[in-house]
């Protein structure tokens, strides 16, 4: 990537000449992203499934602390560093904008205190991250190594964390021991990532525990190809490898599966991001060397011609014809972006409470099916499961949503790869923060005395009824008769009274489930209305600053065209050898950017008989 950084400083000096802001910040902007290459994978997982000890041996040193009893609290970043550092990111507490973090360099040996859950438990520090910087060759060119805390469960309300980080990650690995295969939780989080992340990677780990890892593999890779995910799958022994690391065993490192991990980072996940981020330079050069040769091309052109008065005044008037026709166009879009957001809005909170809706009806049902007393704490657990699920999918549908009104729109423009402003409207970071959790229901338990005392107010009405009967007959108010219909009498007030009971908790149960429904919605609604208007936004600007370059460049041409009229023949000769360097400039930036795209595939001819029969 270091070649691209002369290219872009060279495009930087072309727009020096000339009052063209907009295009110097759009290339300042290119030369940012290059000084600061940052590939992150994610590696991400359940509990106690080896992700930080496969960290640990990727990079052949214990950044990531890891015991039978540790778990990981705070997000930990693995990235390239010399010498060797650690740091912590905490929020700033002296009243910065919002979302700025303050870095504090620990000594490396001491991560463990900041990152774990035996030092810093449920993150109580406050931690917003960590940050390991190690002189390793595999993150020597920009790859960042994220580990995860454990979700506690991909179907928890703990997973919105982990989709939080997935919007900006160029990667993720799923980590899953070799115990089992994968679970229905984990497929579904699986489904969740790939239309988030657009690299998903699987890891099979801790295969020297397990000998019957192999069946567990291709078990899983059924399930993958089943859920129509395409995603490899990588069996790996950490142990082994810090094994062959130490010993310097070439074979048990092969044995260790690693040599194809790294493999896949370096090919699949560096290579593809570094590709892109070379046709997105390209692109960007192609852009500023049009835009430069516009109103270079139509002033030398009046230049060198300047008897053409009429076909300077024909091209004077198709130039502002264009530029017509792009504020018609500008028009058209910022229309189409309105009313898209606006149905996008609509179909959001329709889809939002479809799933709800759903969710609820599931919940009643349950409800009605038995004494939701006795299991409230595990019904209240499986609510707030099915709600993270259900605000998960709605955000990322919404993220394809919006991804596709990006695109509506850029098909109003007539220019070729418009690109596309990126959306991270999938990010659920603190969504479901705001909503309190399940309230408490009472059990209705009783006890023995209160039950005695129930089946003593039941009883007492047969007990006298019958005794002042049988005292017709001579016999005493309590005598055997009265007492057996009192028993009778009160065993049956008694299973009344627990039908009642019964009926009140699941009256009360319904109303705190429909009460929490209404929470989620109102505040998650709320929430994503608002990120809406943020997408809407970002689009309008995106699209916003590329009609203005090129109505720009349109009305830079107009204006060079109209100097050329009151331009003294010395001067003209001079200004066309400026011009004719200016455009030769462009072109060689034009032509070392075009370089940059990926060459389209040549069709492979088919064989003749002698070379397939030399072949076979």
């Amino acid at each position: 990537m270091d070649d691209l950084i002369p290219l872009v400083k060279s495009g930087l000096g072309l727009v020096a000449t000339g009052d063209r802001t907009d295009l110097r910040l759009r290339l300042e902007q290119t030369l940012g992203r290059l000084a600061t290459p940052d590939i992150r994978v994610i590696v991400v997982g359940e509990f106690k499934q080896g992700k930080s000890k496969l960290i640990n041996a990727l990079v052949n040193a214990p950044v990531c602390p890891v015991d039978d009893d540790i778990a990981t609290s705070v997000p930990t970043v693995v990235g390239f560093g010399d010498p060797a550092s650690a740091a912590v990111l905490m929020p700033r507490t002296d009243g910065g904008p919002d979302g700025a973090v303050e870095r504090r360099v620990i000594p490396l040996e001491d991560i463990a205190e900041f990152v774990s859950e035996r030092g810093n438990p449920s993150n109580r520090q406050g931690l917003a991250s960590a940050e390991v910087r190690l002189p390793r060759r595999l993150l020597a060119d920009g790859l960042s190594i994220i580990d995860s805390p454990g979700v506690g469960g991909l179907e928890s309300a703990h997973a919105l964390t982990t989709l939080t980080a997935l919007p900006t990650a160029d990667a993720m690995i799923l980590v899953s021991d070799a115990s089992q295969e994968y679970t229905e939780p984990e497929l579904r989080f699986l489904k969740q990532a790939t239309r988030i992340v657009p690299n998903v990677g699987c890891v099979l780990s801790k295969t020297d525990l397990y000998p019957q890892w192999r069946a567990v593999a291709d078990l899983d890779r059924g399930h993958l190809s089943n859920a129509g995910i395409s995603a490899p799958l990588i069996p790996v022994s950490s142990d082994l490898r810090l094994v062959a690391s130490r010993d310097e065993d070439a074979e048990l490192n092969r044995e260790s599966g690693f040599p194809e991990l790294v493999g896949y980072l370096r090919n699949e996940v560096v290579g593809k991001a570094q590709a892109l981020r070379r046709r997105s330079v390209a692109q960007d050069l192609l852009s500023t060397a049009d835009h430069l040769r516009l109103s270079v091309t139509s002033e030398l052109q009046a230049l060198e011609n300047p008897e053409g008065v009429p076909l300077l005044i024909a091209d004077l008037e198709e130039a502002k014809e264009r530029a017509d026709q792009q504020r018609k166009r500008s028009s058209r879009w910022q229309t189409t972006l309105n009313d898209g957001a606006s149905d996008l809005i609509s179909d959001m909170e329709h889809d939002l409470r479809d799933r709800l809706r759903s969710i609820q009806r599931e919940a009643e049902a349950a409800i009605d099916d038995g004494d939701p007393g006795l299991i409230w704490d595990q019904f209240a657990e499986w609510l707030e499961q099915r709600v993270a699920s259900a605000v998960s999918d709605t955000f990322v549908w919404t993220n394809e949503r919006s991804q596709w009104l990006a695109e509506q729109v850029a098909e109003l423009f007539a220019l070729d790869e418009v690109p596309l402003p990126l959306l991270e409207v999938s990010n659920t970071d603190g969504v479901l923060a705001p909503v309190e959790e399940v309230p408490y229901l009472d059990p209705g338990r009783v006890s023995a005395a209160g039950k005695v005392l129930i089946g003593m107010r039941g009883s007492y009405g047969g007990v006298l009824m019958f005794g002042l009967l049988t005292g017709i007959i001579g016999m005493s108010l309590i005598n055997p008769l009265s007492v057996g219909a009192g028993l009778l009498l009160g065993r049956k007030a008694y299973r009344e009274d627990k039908d009642a009971r019964l009926k009140r908790r699941q009256a009360e149960a319904k109303t705190l489930v429909r009460r929490q429904m209404d929470d989620v919605v109102f505040q998650v609604g709320k929430q994503l209305k608002d990120r809406l208007r943020l997408v809407q936004r970002e689009i309008r600007d995106h699209f916003g600053a590329i009609a203005e370059e090129h109505h720009r460049s349109l009305a830079d041409s107009v204006a060079a065209a109209q100097r050329t009229a009151s331009t003294f023949r010395q001067e003209r000769e001079a200004r066309i050898t400026e011009l004719k360097a200016q455009l030769a400039a462009i072109d060689r930036l034009h032509a070392q950017a075009g370089r940059l795209l990926p060459k389209p595939a040549q069709p492979v001819a088919a064989p003749s008989g002698v070379e397939a029969g030399a072949s076979a």
